[in-house]
């Protein structure tokens, strides 16, 4: 593992956390449905990736622990965003799977943001534009480290 605690690396490191902070709380104001929490959001964005799963299965991916996530599970489904079904294999378990209402919202909040960001990346020139596009897959695998 490499050490980034110093020097040049360590600056940079420090910048990297302050731009991706100060982004992502910029983004999180571009929400569609003001109602949500942002771990709700998460929640429904996590379901669309990766398809239906328990609730347990979801605390692991959202990093909270199992009765936060039963109270957030409970708060979706209150607003018609995802639905209980029986899990396939085992009777004890539910299985969560978002509705087509929670696509249609995620779809827009998507295209919200998208558009947002689109127009900041056309404010930098075509040199900048092209570092941010060969970052972009390294970012989004820091993301899921």
């Amino acid at each position: 593992m490499r050490d980034l605690s110093h020097g040049d690396d360590a600056a940079a490191v420090n910048s990297l956390r302050s731009a991706v902070m100060r982004l992502g709380r910029r983004l999180k104001h571009q929400r569609v449905d003001e109602s949500l929490s942002p771990t709700e959001m998460s929640v429904l964005g996590t379901l669309a990736r990766c398809g239906s799963a328990t609730p347990g299965e979801l605390a692991r991916k959202e990093h909270v622990q199992p009765p936060s996530m039963t109270r957030i599970v409970a708060l979706l489904e209150a607003k018609g965003l995802v639905r209980l079904e029986p899990h396939p294999d085992d009777r004890r378990q539910k299985v969560v799977t978002q509705t087509e209402t929670a696509e249609a919202m995620l779809e827009e909040s998507r295209r919200k943001r998208n558009a947002w960001l689109a127009g900041l990346a056309a404010e930098l020139d075509d040199e900048e534009w092209a570092k941010l596009r060969a970052a972009a897959p390294v970012l989004e695998k820091l993301a899921h480290l």
